[in-house]
């Protein structure tokens, strides 16, 4: 394997303090061991993959899954738990400019599309989240932020068919959004908010009960081609598959396949969550709302309070990973967390932890056939939106390897994943990246 960050990125520490892991255990997978054969295997345990056994597997297809870790170890069992539009950070002009206007709107409709497709599997599967939140709301950290939010209100209803509505900073304190340094709001009526380890395991659940053999602490190392399809070696088995699908996001390897090399940036995004909070600690902040929210700064603060009334608040930026680093960078988590939220400053923070979001030099996810490859696909690169992006993009590549819909996929997610300078120490950029978006978020 041949990862870009070191090994403690992708062990127990950054996530040993995660507050998902006391709301639901983990279910028992048994690791793959001696000799396997599936139509599909699948590697990664996240939503992405998740959801390709469970549609795979309900086509009749005998499906393999294997998660590196124990169930829920990577991005999806850490996340923030917003189910929100994202998935990549195209703006408008490159995506018109690239895929012309229709491509634009295919890309668009790919984000709706991907939280209805969520809410209608916690629907179908019965699968109690702990969902909440009418959409999202967008918070102005300076008046700039907060003149541009107009022209926003008008691409979101474009782009998405629904009626966002803008805030005044005095509208949020009546709506129970109160914070520091707000200039405005910008709310859009579309997404929610989930426990994402209830979410995933919902989903698990599903895929195992169509029939998805799933198998934890089975880190693949290497896919061969061979006999017309694929040998999978893993530590204590081996799995020969038809087909494979790779859906590892953050946590790829550099070597699994080839083709991967210098073409995904982890990057790290750090989490605290609160003690349940009273009535009196509510209301001296004035934050009582289950809005799920995030303010306009490029390396962004997201946060919401949740329905047991602990306060999730996490942001962007970390660049480096060891016990240290972890430490230090939720130290300044917790330092903003006071600066936004004062009235909290006692207010104790129990869980932190930390997990690897994926970004591409294209600035949009990817779904499709890996080049080269034949018989691999891959789905990743979902900028930090992976609850919806990720989930849809498991449905499609299902449905890719099916041969099932094929236009359904935009022209700019089939795109193939283009190159970062500087391969295995591409994260030399990021210092310099940051620091230019830091400077922004000042103007």
């Amino acid at each position: 394997m041949k990862h870009i960050f070191p090994d403690y990125t992708y062990g127990p520490g950054p996530r040993a303090n995660c507050w998902w892991n006391e709301t639901i255990p983990a279910p028992d997978w048994p690791a793959l061991q001696g000799k396997a054969h599936a139509d599909v295997a699948i590697v990664g345990g996240g939503f992405t993959g998740m959801t390709a056994a469970l549609r795979l597997a309900r086509t009749g297809l005998s499906v393999a899954l294997c998660e590196a870790d124990t169930p829920g170890f990577g991005a999806s069992g850490r996340n923030g738990g917003f189910c929100c539009l994202g998935g990549g950070k195209i703006s408008n002009a490159a995506l018109s400019r690239q895929f012309g206007r229709e491509g634009r709107q295919a890309y668009r409709s790919a984000e709706t599309n991907a939280i209805d497709f969520v809410a209608s599997q916690l629907d179908r599967f019965g699968i109690d989240a702990d969902t909440h939140s009418d959409g999202e709301t967008l918070i102005a950290h300076t008046e700039r932020a907060f003149r541009h939010f107009q022209s926003e209100a008008e691409s979101v209803a474009e782009d998405y068919g629904v009626e966002p509505r803008i805030h005044t900073a005095s509208q949020l304190a009546e709506m129970g959004q109160s914070m520091a340094g707000a200039f405005g709001a910008l709310s859009i009526p579309k997404g929610f908010a989930l426990n994402p380890r209830k979410y995933l395991f919902g989903i698990a659940d599903a895929a195992q009960a169509a029939g998805a053999r799933l198998h934890d602490n089975t880190q693949v190392t290497s896919i061969t081609p061979k006999a017309g399809g694929h040998l999978l070696t893993t530590p204590r088995g081996t799995l020969q598959a038809d087909r494979v699908i790779i859906a590892t996001n953050g946590y790829s390897s550099e070597d699994l396949p080839d083709w991967f090399a210098s073409r995904y940036m982890p990057a790290q995004s750090s989490v605290l969550v609160t003690r349940p909070l009273s009535d009196d600690e509510l209301a001296a902040q004035g934050w009582t709302s289950l809005q799920m929210s995030y303010d306009s700064r490029n390396l962004l603060h997201y946060f919401r309070l949740m329905p047991d009334r602990r306060m999730l608040f996490g942001m962007r930026g970390g660049i480096l990973s060891s016990p240290r680093v972890e430490a230090a960078a939720l130290r300044r988590v917790r330092h903003d967390f006071e600066t936004i939220f004062p009235a909290w400053r006692h207010v104790e923070t129990p869980f932190g932890w930390s997990g690897m979001v994926c970004l591409a030099r294209n600035q949009t996810p990817f779904v499709g056939p890996v080049p080269d490859q034949p018989g691999v696909f891959a789905a990743m690169a979902f900028h930090g939106n992976g609850v919806a992006m990720g989930s849809w993009a498991g449905h499609l590549i299902a449905g890719d390897l099916l041969g099932d819909e094929p236009n359904l996929v935009p022209a700019a997610m089939r795109r193939p994943l283009a190159r970062f300078p500087f391969g295995s120490c591409r994260r030399i950029v990021v210092p310099a990246v940051y620091l230019g978006m830091r400077l922004a978020d000042l103007r």
